[in-house]
């Protein structure tokens, strides 16, 4: 799932190469993509592209007042084509949910497709006057950048859950998932079972630190990538996330993972736990 550094990058892309172009033509192939019906999607078309912007882990064209606003989920991606093809897509065929063509001042005429590989069709995509009109957006927490370190502590305060869901909570802090939280958690050496609101003073300054630093380090890994390599970008950089099995690349120990769901976290028990193997159960805890 894209997170707060690949959402920047889309965005920081969209700038690039989408900001002074015209709308075209909107093709939808899948039309459950589509949460909203007023303004419909045919408003985008022939509008100027204004500006693009990340809120948490939702990217979001601006349309001179008309929004396009996507939650690329798990299996949801952007694809910008400089050379799309003319016939409008198929529905139902492919990964291919929705397909919006620009006209550039220099005459191109790019697209970019919103894609989900699975058969779990999660991309979400709204049209409306003012982002804050999408529920997800209006109910974040402060983004992980933004916070100041005081109001991080006060949000952990709050908060009676693991740290690992205390992180990933888009309602306390938006933008960290689930790929970033094992990261930071890992940098900073805190377990994930740790309990957000009794993290001593030291521990939460070192969290507030690491999460800034790791997270910015991200973005500027991921700034100025294409936006097919950023998936790439994101997996070489990590240390434990998805690495069950191999060696930490601090203390050499074997990565572990907690499976829970359909979901699952990597640590280090040397690191992160002292020594400690976190039980590993499929209805743990953590779904609380």
């Amino acid at each position: 799932m894209p997170e707060l550094p690949e959402v920047e990058a889309l965005a920081e892309f969209l700038r690039k190469h989408a900001v002074g172009a015209v709308v075209g033509r909107v093709d939808v192939a899948a039309l459950s993509v589509l949460k909203t019906f007023d303004p419909p999607i045919t408003a985008l078309q022939g509008r100027d592209v204004t500006g693009a912007a990340r809120f948490g882990k939702h990217l979001a064209l601006d349309g001179d007042g008309v929004w396009l606003v996507t939650h690329l989920s798990r299996g949801g991606w952007l694809r910008w084509t400089d050379n799309p093809s003319a016939a409008p897509p198929k529905p139902g065929k492919g990964p291919l949910a929705l397909r919006l063509h620009f006209f550039t001042p220099e005459g191109a005429t790019p697209a970019f497709d919103l894609t989900e590989a699975g058969t779990k069709k999660r991309l979400a995509v709204w049209v409306v006057h003012d982002p804050q009109e999408v529920e997800g957006i209006a109910r974040l927490g402060p983004d992980a950048l933004e916070v100041t370190e005081p109001e991080f502590a006060a949000l952990l305060e709050t908060s009676s859950a693991r740290i690992k869901n205390a992180l990933v909570d888009q309602s306390l802090l938006a933008g960290v998932g689930n790929a970033y939280s094992d990261e930071i958690l890992h940098t900073a050496k805190i377990s994930p079972f740790a309990t957000a609101k009794t993290l001593p003073e030291d521990s939460v300054h070192i969290l507030y630190d690491t999460m800034r630093t790791v997270l910015t380090d991200a973005v500027e890994r991921s700034l100025g990538q294409d936006a097919a390599r950023l998936k790439g970008e994101k997996r070489s950089g990590m240390r434990v996330h998805a690495r069950t099995g191999l060696p930490c690349p601090v203390c050499g120990d074997t990565v572990r993972e907690v499976s829970f769901a359909e979901k699952s976290f990597q640590y280090c028990a040397t690191c992160q736990t002292g020594g400690k193997v976190l039980a590993d159960r499929r209805m743990s805890r953590l779904l609380k």
